[in-house]
């Protein structure tokens, strides 16, 4: 749920709902709340529809979406994946340094399950009990940044999400089990061309959003972690 948008009905019959509401915030975390809980109860319970129809405007769901932090991350110079930010001070203050220049630091595999390496520089921490997934971005002890493309269950800092990649991609992409990978962490998803060339062998081709194309045409397309032309 991390990094999500979420609002919150309780049913109850006459009880009140703080506490529910109250557990909800402490065991899903790190995500964005649209705005208050709507409570059907007994009483109003006739009138559901209505208090829905009523409530959702309240939410502005459209509007705060847009809002959602967005960062590029440009593998070996060559695919570019993007991820939403975690609504955390750990995220805000990347996207702070992201904005006056580019990231770039060389990540290594560790345990079969992330690329990790130093960032040079030291970010604050809001560490909790997180078993990761396939796509997680993890800030670990302040200063090393860890892309996931399998499970781990440690305590560390949630800084976002790939998006749109399945567990095979990313591995593909991050090159897992394969050495070492240079990582360029950004807030445009506008990268230079490194290499151009023309490429009729077979092979898997991707747009620059990263998105695979079944039967690419003329243009600029991302095979093997690099940069072609058609």
């Amino acid at each position: 749920m991390a990094g999500k948008h979420v609002a919150l009905i309780v049913s109850s019959h006459s009880s009140g709902i703080s506490g529910v509401v109250a557990d909800a915030e402490r065991l899903v975390k790190n995500v964005t709340w649209m705005g208050d809980a709507l409570w059907i109860n007994a009483s109003n319970h006739s009138n559901r529809a209505s208090l829905i129809q009523h409530w959702l405007p309240t939410l502005n769901f459209a509007e705060k979406q847009t809002t959602m932090s967005k960062m590029y991350i440009t593998i070996d110079g060559g695919q570019t994946l993007t991820a939403t930010l975690a609504d955390n001070t750990s995220a805000q203050a990347l996207m702070e340094a992201l904005k006056q220049a580019p990231i770039t630091y060389e990540a290594h595999d560790y345990g079969d399950f992330e690329k990790v390496g130093p960032l040079g520089q030291s970010f604050p921490e809001n560490n909790e009990s997180i078993t990761t997934e396939p796509g997680d971005i993890i800030l670990y002890q302040g200063s090393y940044l860890c892309l996931y493309y399998d499970t781990n269950t440690w305590t560390f800092t949630r800084i976002g999400k790939i998006e749109g990649k399945t567990q095979a991609e990313l591995k593909q992409i991050l090159k897992a089990g394969q050495g070492n990978i240079t990582v360029t962490l950004s807030l445009s998803n506008t990268t230079g061309i490194s290499s151009v060339r023309s490429d009729a062998e077979s092979g898997v081709y991707y747009s620059l959003n990263g998105q695979q194309v079944e039967k690419p045409t003329k243009g600029i397309y991302i095979r093997n972690g690099k940069k072609v032309i058609l």
